[in-house]
């Protein structure tokens, strides 16, 4: 007893010690710090938060005031100290910054309740102010025995930054069309994000001990909108990251792409010709068509002369002017890759760890373990354990005592059957959700050999994209590892990309990942409120960030029993919303359906006139943000000198077509009624029951098509895409459709 109390004395005399040498820091030290450049003047007050931040040339605060939110903090999981936690319960504390002083370009920061002071090393240009964290000195000024404690997170840089209209969480910046607020990392281990509160949104920077503390550095921007960018290059150049900024800029940034299905050298030719007619720029190989598994790339059947025939490909495709993009995943191997079998890596990542309980032996159907499994997974082809180099699937588990994985096949994926101790550990395998793939650990060298190994692919074959796929395929930390996997690749692709997009982005990916993500494929039927709901969001959503997104991926698909296949309209919505927010698109190209497809040119006419326009910047900001409402389509037409207009046009149903086999719409053009229409499937007729003088019949490129009168009535052919010319108003034009006969 007399110890404890001894104890807690020497405990407050520190903290009184502390406590005076607090005030003899804040006596001397001036009650605010001043930290500017030429844009920007920020003010931190000696008791530990940030009090103003100010736009220097509008004058504008870009601070709430009085919201009261400390610079810095230390987060420990559960209290620490000795004497702390014998007061405080185990759970997750907070210590605010409480004392600020500077020392050149240093900051010297205190903290409530801890013996810490932080030293944040301060980089002042024109373009940001960076903060770094380059000490933590650890003081007791008393007598005993005092172990330093752990630091779980620490808070680099807090402030309430005002709200304004827009928020990219992506980049984490507020914004509006004046001033832009901009905190974000000087490299891949720094935590950013973004807080919304009701009067202010947090901007945060940080780290975690299990990732990386010391050394660790974000910056801060604050400047007028319009130079944001110019202040990230600066930024990106200083600190030697990828090139984001310079990637956006880039002329092949509003490039759509083409991606090849089932390509090999000898139908290379025939795919280039299609993209050709789509006005696409870029071609992108996915890996499969010259890999068996991903992980080792070994070459298929398809490439007998491996790196030789896929350089004829990519060589084919810049000979014909285009870009040559590399598809791949990244951070997971095949279950058929020698990553994965006979013998399983070490290195491929557990979801959970086990113990075994009792023996076992080569004909043990029951794997007895120390640890509960709940919650382990039963979705099928994910039920995966290793121990040692043996691999076995379970049917399922119990809950309860004595814990046991039941139902077991052993030697699965061709491994090694063997018999193992008590004792020994094993784990549940990290199996994707296709289930086709194994994770890796990203603590192990694993993502680094298999980034050399793409490197070595895409610099032979002589790529300038990628598409980083499989992104979320990562364990946690996910705002760490989500980046962290794609910048060792990247490392190792030579030259760097000219751009690059993926599946899963975080903060540090806006760097690498510079076009945001292409959706999975939707169904024609469906192709409408899926665009709708999915890409147009967030093409609005990745907007806040200054980056587009990929209006793809979109399938091509004959028509077939089953579907009414990919049709003109439907290209030309998707690439009428893309163009809403300078978004490209991205084409699945398959051969056969583009063979089998009988309105193949109409498509690609469609594709290729909105990739030139906009491409050439046709579309005013007016006209884009017509674009943007949904449920108003468009058409984007060439007219008779070979110049683009755009039209708001609608759709209609001629006669008792309710199948719509006739796809036909409806707009207004120099004060003419003209109506765009096609048969989806193959070939007809149709009967209008009006005179030819009142009718005039176009192909897309003008060339009029003289129309036969048969008694008052008009037959006109229905097959590829024709403009139908009315000197008739709207209204008077759906009325005679309405009446007319299709003739198959």
């Amino acid at each position: 007893m007399k110890q404890y109390l001894y104890s807690v004395l020497i405990f407050a005399l520190t903290l009184t010690n502390l406590n005076i040498a607090s005030a003899k820091e804040r006596k001397a030290a001036p009650k605010e710090i001043v930290i500017e450049n030429a844009e920007m003047r920020l003010v931190l007050s000696s008791n530990g938060k940030a009090i103003s931040l100010k736009h220097k040339p509008t004058g504008q605060e870009c601070l709430e005031k009085g919201a009261n939110v400390p610079l810095c903090s230390i987060t420990e999981y559960r209290p620490y100290d000795n004497e702390y936690f014998l007061t405080f319960p185990a759970k997750q504390k907070i210590l605010a910054s409480d004392t600020i002083y500077r020392v050149g370009d240093e900051l010297k920061v205190g903290f409530e309740f801890s013996a810490y002071t932080a030293t944040i090393k301060l980089n002042i240009t024109d373009s940001y102010i960076g903060f770094k964290l380059s000490g933590l000195d650890y003081k007791i000024e008393a007598f005993g025995e005092k172990r330093r404690t752990e630091i779980d997170e620490f808070t680099l840089l807090q402030l309430p930054v005002q709200k304004r209209k827009y928020f990219g969480e992506w980049l984490n910046v507020v914004w509006d069309n004046k001033v832009a607020v901009n905190v974000l990392a000087t490299d891949p281990y720094a935590k950013i994000d973004g807080f919304k509160e009701d009067r202010y949104i947090k901007l945060s920077a940080g780290m975690e001990n299990n990732v990386k503390l010391m050394g660790v550095g974000a910056a801060l921007i604050t400047t007028s909108t319009n130079k944001l960018l110019d202040r990230i290059d600066q930024l990106e150049k200083d600190y030697n990251l990828p090139r984001g900024v310079e990637s956006r800029r880039c002329e092949a940034y509003k490039y759509s792409y083409y991606e090849l299905r089932d390509v090999t050298p000898q139908n290379i030719d025939e795919h280039i010709a299609y993209a050709k007619q789509g006005g696409f720029h870029m071609i992108v190989i996915y890996y499969p068509d010259f890999a068996t598994s991903m992980g080792h790339f070994p070459w298929n059947s398809k490439y007998p002369n491996g790196m030789a025939d896929l350089q004829t490909i990519t060589r084919k495709i810049k000979e014909a002017g285009m870009i040559p993009g590399f598809h791949i995943h990244y951070s997971k191997a095949a279950k058929d890759d020698p990553y994965v079998s006979p013998i399983p890596d070490p290195r491929l990542n557990l979801v959970r760890t086990f113990t075994l309980r009792e023996s076992i032996d080569s004909h043990s159907t029951v794997i007895p373990v120390e640890e509960n499994p709940e919650n382990c997974t039963l979705d099928d082809e994910r039920r995966f354990l290793k121990i040692g180099n043996e691999l076995i699937t379970y049917q399922n588990y119990t809950t309860t005592p004595p814990y046991q994985f039941t139902g077991c096949k052993r030697g699965e994926l061709n491994s090694k059957i063997s018999s193992f101790e008590k004792g020994f550990k094993l784990g549940l395998l990290d199996v994707d959700t296709w289930p086709l793939f194994i994770r890796f650990d990203q603590n192990t060298s694993i993502q680094q050999e298999v980034a050399e190994r793409l490197g070595e692919i895409y610099s032979k074959a002589g790529f300038q994209f990628v598409y980083f796929d499989g992104a979320e395929d990562v364990h946690p930390p996910y705002w760490y590892n989500v980046s962290k996997s794609q910048l060792i690749v990247y490392n190792c692709l030579k030259p760097a990309p000219l751009l690059s997009e993926g599946a899963l982005k975080s903060h540090f990916g806006w760097h690498i990942l510079t076009r945001a993500n292409a959706f999975d494929l939707y169904r024609p039927e469906y192709i409408r409120p899926a665009t709708k709901k999915y890409p147009a969001y967030d093409a609005r959503y990745i907007a806040q960030d200054f980056t587009s997104i990929n209006f793809g991926w979109n399938n091509y698909l004959a028509p077939s029993n089953v579907t009414i296949g990919m049709q003109p309209d439907m290209y030309e919505y998707i690439c009428s919303r893309g163009a809403a927010w300078d978004c490209p698109i991205a084409l699945m190209g398959k051969l056969n359906h583009i063979k089998e497809h009988p309105r193949t040119k109409d498509n690609f006419e469609v594709i290729r006139n909105w990739e030139e326009a906009r491409i050439q910047n046709f579309f005013t900001e007016k006209q884009k943000e017509e674009l943007k409402n949904l449920d108003q389509e468009h058409i984007l037409l060439k007219n008779e000198t070979g110049k683009f207009e755009l039209h708001p046009y609608r759709q209609i149903t001629l006669g008792n077509d309710s199948s719509s086999v006739i796809r036909s719409f409806i707009f207004r053009r120099d004060n003419k009624t003209y109506v765009v229409y096609w048969h989806s499937r193959g070939e007809a007729k149709i009967e209008l029951p009006l005179g030819k003088q009142k009718i005039q019949l176009f192909e897309t490129n003008w060339k009029e098509i003289p129309v036969p009168d048969n008694n008052g009535k008009v037959i006109i052919p229905a097959n590829d895409r024709r403009y139908l010319v009315f000197n008739l108003s709207q209204k008077r034009v759906i009325n005679l459709l309405q009446n007319a006969k299709i003739i198959q």
